[in-house]
């Protein structure tokens, strides 16, 4: 944390000469949204007196409900070294969404998605952990871009993984964004080409759950951004290319203890798993399919989670793994964590840590039975053969998401009545597109056939 202060900001601004401020905050559906605001309206944002219209963000409120209020984060300030600075230095704070109370009060919003992870990380506290630690791991695309500046599925590169250059040509463009992260505070602990043609993985350093998913949607809008300075289009999409790998977010977490231990850790175990780690574990497979909804949230994210490609698609976990759904990393002491390997890069991080957080205290509150881990390669095993180690599947598409989603009031009641309510109609609406659609699979499949 940087305890900045307003005195702080005020300082760094005319110290860096910011012209410009961006007032940035996360729709429900995880896309980052900002209101610019001149340095001369500096005092306005330190005084959460910024106002947007909430009734043209999708899935915040209607339109006679229009007026919305952002509550700068002080410890988010950043100057934006990345940006085009011909115009004056831009900064940036990450906001929390108000709306309007009595007498002139600001109200938390309900639809905020950083203010929903808050609200869990709250409860957190409650049953005595003092954080969440979150690391993750985003993999992405870079397409080339055609003559009028729009994204193609062009590769730029060939190269597999681990590759290095000449074969994976986009070298550079990874290198850039690692020197811009590293600029604005990232600790970058690896970055390599990933496994298909094209696709990209930069690894940072874990921090506390806030800060965490803060960090997630910067690191987003950097990619994107110095991608384009490269000719190239960065796309989190999870499968944008049919037959090949697609890119996932996992997420490893770990829960740390009133003085300051990691819970998971327990040396006296066989392997060095505490019970709060299993009971965190087993919570999280029993809501797997019920959050499943917010961790792959869209109809492409259903591409990614089948046999063939490395992607979890089978509820299990073990310490020696990588067919199972939750994995558990070799370190342990303090770097004990659990890898949550289902989660993909379209996911709102704040919904999605949301749902992991309540689903694996749910499991520590000895709400749920545990669950043995599984040793055994499940993509070779048969259905029948799962079935019979008790090991179920992740839906299979988003619509099946979204019935199990309705079942599980816990993973409804951590993200609030009012996103689940936008998220239901927002998505219904989304696979109703989608299934009305002709793809061009099936024009090949059947037009002449048939």
């Amino acid at each position: 944390m940087k305890g900045y202060t307003k005195d702080d900001i005020r300082r760094i601004c005319k110290e860096e000469n910011i012209k410009y401020i961006r007032m940035q905050f996360t729709d429900i559906m995880g896309r980052l949204k900002n209101v610019e605001i001149p340095i001369t309206r500096l005092e306005d944002a330190l005084d959460n007196s910024v106002m947007f219209d909430g009734s043209s963000i999708e899935g915040f409120v209607r339109i006679y409900e229009a007026d919305m209020f952002l509550h700068p984060d002080l410890d988010t300030f950043l100057v934006l070294s990345w940006e085009d600075n011909s115009y004056g230095k831009v900064a940036r704070f990450i906001c929390d969404v108000y709306r309007p109370g009595t007498k002139g009060q600001h109200l938390p919003f309900e639809g905020d998605p950083r203010g929903v992870l808050k609200k869990n990380l709250k409860k957190m506290e409650e049953m005595g952990f003092s954080a969440l630690n979150v690391g993750v791991e985003p993999e992405f695309f870079l397409f080339r871009l055609d003559d009028e500046g729009n994204p193609t599925l062009k590769f730029n590169d060939k190269g597999g993984y681990f590759d290095i250059s000449p074969i994976d040509s986009a070298e550079d463009c990874r290198r850039d964004i690692v020197l811009a992260l590293q600029k604005i505070g990232f600790t970058i602990e690896a970055a390599h080409h990933e496994v298909s043609f094209g696709q990209h993985e930069i690894n940072f350093k874990f921090d506390s759950a806030l800060e965490a998913c803060d960090n997630v949607q910067t690191f987003k809008l950097v990619v994107k951004n110095i991608a384009r300075r490269h000719g190239l289009h960065a796309t989190f999409m999870p499968k944008p290319i049919e037959n090949i790998n697609g890119s996932g977010m996992h997420v490893n977490c770990s829960l740390i203890t009133q003085d300051q231990a990691n819970a998971f850790y327990d040396p006296k175990t066989a392997n060095q798993l505490s019970l709060t780690a299993q009971k965190w574990i087993s919570g999280i497979l029993h809501h797997a399919k019920g959050f499943c909804f917010i961790t792959n949230p869209i109809v492409n994210s259903y591409k990614r989670i089948v046999p063939g490609y490395e992607a979890p698609c089978y509820i299990s976990w073990s310490d020696s793994n990588r067919s199972t759904m939750i994995r558990i990393p070799a370190a342990r002491g303090n770097k004990t964590r659990t890898e949550i390997r289902s989660v993909d890069v379209a996911a709102n991080p704040y919904l999605a840590i949301s749902v992991i957080l309540a689903s694996g205290l749910d499991g520590i509150a000895g709400n749920v039975p545990l669950i043995d881990p599984i040793y055994e390669n499940l993509f070779l095993k048969t259905e029948e053969e799962r079935n019979h180690l008790g090991v179920s599947s992740l839906p299979a598409d988003l619509k099946d998401a979204m019935e199990e989603f309705k079942k599980d009031s816990l993973i409804q009641q951590a993200i609030g009545s009012h996103i689940t309510n936008k998220m239901i109609e927002a998505k219904t609406l989304e696979w109703d597109e989608y299934r009305k659609y002709v793809s061009l699979w099936e024009i090949q499949k059947y037009l002449s056939t048939y």
